[in-house]
């Protein structure tokens, strides 16, 4: 039985994993590990882990996404996003497992008016793009065997992010402003579970690098007014520039990604985010 190695198991995505895994337990063997298990930017943790464990893949679900704080938390963001992908890509190396890394849409400027193919020049705005950034190059620069995917504004049933923020707030409020000048490509992160999870069971891999997201663009506004729409609420939303909601961390305008390669190679098409998102919102109000 081949094994898989998720780090940051706890995480939005990590938990998405742990749902998964009882469909493959004729076939994988998963190991979740967290911030108290391994730490990835010590070096000689990770390496004792993973050779301890040997996995067959190694699934990096682990990230510093605080964007804002980056900005003044500049080496830990780098540590971790960095550092820590270079220490498992060093790892996986040594065992011969495929790392899996996830990343993100912000390595864009989100100056460009078409979407980003896999190859476009990346320009990341802030340090949190920057530090992704560094971590891709990192990875795939110490072992080949490497999948990067690339994604963008993801969210769940699980742990903090814009979809549960938002109706904590709907019912608290009678109205919001909701930045309308900003756009991109909502994912509910367990669709990006079952595409790795796909990339895992394919015999040829093809490795690189992979835009993965739901589909097609919206903005946040229109991405909250799905929200309220699937969520019954009838709170009132209005459409805000940036320059009304300054953030420490400057926004890709448009990070909106092409999606045509992960299809081509892996055979995986994704869904359109308002499907994803209802799913979302129909498990949330059962739970």
């Amino acid at each position: 039985m081949k094994k898989i190695l998720v780090i940051g198991g706890n995480g939005q995505l990590g938990n998405c994993f742990r749902k998964l895994a009882p469909d493959f337990e004729k076939e994988f063997e998963f190991n979740f590990t967290d911030s108290s298990t391994i730490d990835i930017t010590n070096e000689d943790q990770v390496s004792e882990f993973i050779n301890d464990y040997q996995p067959d893949f190694c699934i990096n679900a682990s990230a510093y996404t605080a964007v804002d704080l980056a900005e003044s938390e500049t080496e830990k963001a780098y540590a971790v996003n960095a550092d820590g992908v270079a220490n498992l890509a060093q790892a996986c190396k040594e065992n011969n497992a495929v790392l899996i890394h996830i990343s993100t849409d912000y390595v864009f400027d989100g100056e460009s008016n078409i979407s980003y193919s896999e190859d476009n020049f990346t320009n990341p705005k802030g340090v949190y793009g920057a530090s992704k950034l560094k971590g891709e190059e990192i990875a795939l620069e110490i072992w080949p065997k490497t999948i990067v995917i690339r994604t963008s504004w993801l969210y769940s049933e699980f742990n903090k992010n814009f979809v549960k923020t938002m109706l904590n707030l709907f019912s608290s409020k009678n109205e919001l402003g909701i930045v309308a000048d900003q756009f991109g490509q909502p994912t509910n992160a367990n669709d990006l579970a079952e595409a790795v999870m796909k990339i895992i069971k394919t015999e040829q891999k093809i490795y690189g690098v992979y835009h993965f997201s739901n589909y097609p663009e919206t903005n946040w506004f229109g991405f909250a007014k799905k929200i309220a729409e699937f969520s019954g609420s009838s709170i009132k939303l209005n459409a805000i520039t940036t320059e009304q909601f300054p953030t420490p961390a400057k926004r890709p305008k448009r990070s909106t990604m092409a999606l045509d390669k992960i299809e081509k190679n892996f055979g995986i098409e994704p869904k359109h985010w308002e499907n994803s998102l209802q799913e979302c919102i129909e498990i949330l109000q059962i739970s």
